[in-house]
């Protein structure tokens, strides 16, 4: 593995947007986070929009990565950082045509090796491996191994991040096996002692 591990936080499926944005500011006030992506399903673009307008100022404030789900449209419109896109949403090469050359683009590629090296082959800036336990923010469409993420270091240069029902507990296999980032959404938002003793505990994991 090149770096050490790093978070990629995700928002949680609901959430009030002003309560929330004080929540975010105390978990990316905690410790490393490199990115922080809003997911936000079946809502307007209005409602996405005011999510951004409150959020992305205080990812950006601290250097975190403001990364969009699903649509490169809104997040080109919203500049944001960039976009994660899925199997079913735009192809690699629309999203990157609409969010431009400087924007990142990170694909969802399942357990699968192939579609992992077509995506990184063809420009993502990074792709995802998952889901590796049960998930309760999505209905996971595979179940992945650690041994793909320690395949994919040996093979590639292109970063990968390992999601799906991640937690403290359960990390340590996937940081072993190298994946460069953790996606965390309920593992530190639902995490028992708060969002913030969250991230400083996957931290010192990364550290360890």
């Amino acid at each position: 593995m090149t770096g050490r591990c790093r978070l990629n936080l995700i928002s949680p499926p609901k959430f009030e947007t002003k309560a929330f944005g004080d929540t975010l500011k105390r978990a990316l006030d905690a410790g490393d986070v490199a990115s922080f992506q809003l997911r936000l399903k079946d809502v307007d673009d209005d409602a996405i929009k005011k999510a951004v307008d409150v959020l992305m100022p205080i990812a950006q404030k601290r250097d975190v990565a403001f990364i969009l789900n699903d649509r490169p449209d809104l997040a080109h419109t919203f500049r944001c950082d960039g976009v994660h896109i899925g199997q079913d949403d735009a192809s690699y090469a629309e999203a990157r045509l609409i969010v431009g050359k400087d924007a990142i683009v990170g694909v969802t590629c399942h357990d699968s090796r192939h579609l992992a090296i077509e995506a990184a082959e063809a420009g993502a800036d990074y792709v995802a491996f998952g889901a590796f336990f049960p998930t309760s923010t999505k209905e996971a469409k595979s179940h992945a191994e650690p041994e793909i993420l320690q395949w994919w270091q040996e093979m590639m240069v292109v970063p990968c991040v390992a999601i799906g029902g991640i937690t403290v507990e359960n990390a340590p296999p996937l940081i072993e096996a190298g994946a460069d980032f953790l996606a965390v959404s309920n593992g530190v938002w639902g995490y028992e002692n708060g969002p913030a003793a969250a991230v400083k505990a996957f931290n010192a994991l990364f550290n360890a």
